[in-house]
């Protein structure tokens, strides 16, 4: 038993080393592989960043064709996966669509028993590519579409809204989704990435630490604070309300207003800093800027009434809207972005494997404590 009681939730506590990722929650700071997120934002796209996460360098120009290709080609799923997508019910969550098809894909793919390095970067580029797919595929099913086709001439991000819409995306919004994947790609030892080592380091298989991180970004205080945001923003405008009356209202009703404050940053998100530009950009490009409004009154209600700072959550909510994403496919789309960031934690895991095995401040009864048979209880 500890004299001192461990901080709760693990805050503070550093569990590993590693090289993938940087933030400086009192500075705003969030870096990959060294690289600061505004210049990756400014100038990279998801691919390249996949290749410097997973790589630790930015690749040759040879290289990231290459790479690209590779992703490409990995743009298809199992004939039992598509059928796994047109048996589910069409009122099923995504986020439980997509944890169990991805563990369905492990049984699927030819190297899912090989740990090696090449073998679980060859497994990381098809789950990469293969998630957009399934997030894709089973929402054009449940709205009675057909699937789309992959296009493999088209880069990540504008293939993935072209097989969601069957529309050919205008290049703003291939252009901001791509940013988004690229804010998404990986935050350090977050739930769902810190649940993928944890498994990894057990030498499970890359599948089922990509199951077990899908399962933590499920639950609502790790990736379904966009949606909730989207909820917000909706019932707003249904009700035709004031935004800033809104949300008054319901810190009186003592309510949580999702997207604000951040357990690591003291300052604001980085990630929501591009977000907020996106947001006023796709609005105007598309001739409707309400939910970019109403996010910025939130914004600067909040900011002067509670001093809290928007997150990465808050204008993803009305960038993907104004892209015409469902808000339950919000946080599906937050790990067809986290992948990149979940892949390169579990190849650096298994790469330098420890068992990942902590232990627990015991705050039961005083040992001994006595066994009392059961005729005297």
């Amino acid at each position: 038993m500890a004299n001192d009681a461990p901080a709760r939730g693990l805050e503070g506590v550093v569990a590993t080393t590693s090289g993938i990722c940087w933030i400086d929650g009192d500075a705003g700071v969030l870096s990959y592989r060294g690289i600061d997120i505004h210049e990756l934002a400014a100038h990279s796209t998801f691919e390249e960043t996949t290749y410097l996460l997973w790589f630790g360098r930015l690749p040759t120009e040879v290289e990231l064709k290459d790479f690209r290709q590779k992703l490409a080609d990995a743009r298809h799923l199992d004939w039992r996966v598509i059928d796994f997508l047109r048996q589910i019910p069409t009122k099923a969550a995504p986020m439980e669509v997509l944890r169990t098809a991805v563990s369905l894909l492990g049984i699927a793919d030819p190297e899912d028993a090989d740990n090696s390095h090449d073998a679980n970067v060859r497994k990381c580029i098809r789950l990469t590519s293969q998630i957009g797919l399934i997030v894709a595929g089973f929402d054009r099913l449940r709205r009675r579409l057909p699937l789309v086709d992959p296009d493999r001439s088209l880069s990540h991000a504008a293939n993935f809204l072209w097989m969601l819409t069957g529309e050919k995306p205008i290049a703003e919004a291939t252009r901001a989704f791509d940013v988004a994947l690229i804010l998404h790609a990986d935050h350090e030892l977050n739930a769902s990435t810190f649940a993928a080592r944890v498994i990894a380091a057990t030498l499970s298989d890359v599948h089922s630490a990509m199951t077990g991180a899908i399962g933590a970004l499920k639950g609502p205080l790790h990736g379904g604070a966009n949606e909730a945001v989207s909820h917000m923003l909706d019932a707003i405008e249904k009700s035709n309300t004031d935004p800033v009356e809104h949300v008054r209202g319901m810190l009186a009703r003592k309510e949580k207003v999702s997207g604000f404050g951040h357990r690591v940053y003291k300052t604001e998100d980085p990630r929501a800093t591009h977000l907020r530009r996106m947001s006023e950009e796709l609005g105007r490009a598309a001739g409707n800027t309400k939910f970019f409004t109403m996010s910025k009154a939130i914004e600067d209600f909040i900011k002067a009434e509670k001093k809290l700072n928007a997150n990465v959550d808050f204008y993803s909510a009305s960038t993907y809207t104004t892209l015409g994403i469902t808000p339950d496919l919000f946080t599906p789309i937050f790990a067809v972005s986290r992948i990149a960031g979940w892949a390169a934690h579990v190849i650096e895991q298994h790469d330098n494997n420890r068992l990942i095995r902590p232990r627990a401040d015991y705050t039961g009864p005083a040992f001994p404590a006595p066994y009392i048979p059961l005729a005297s209880r």
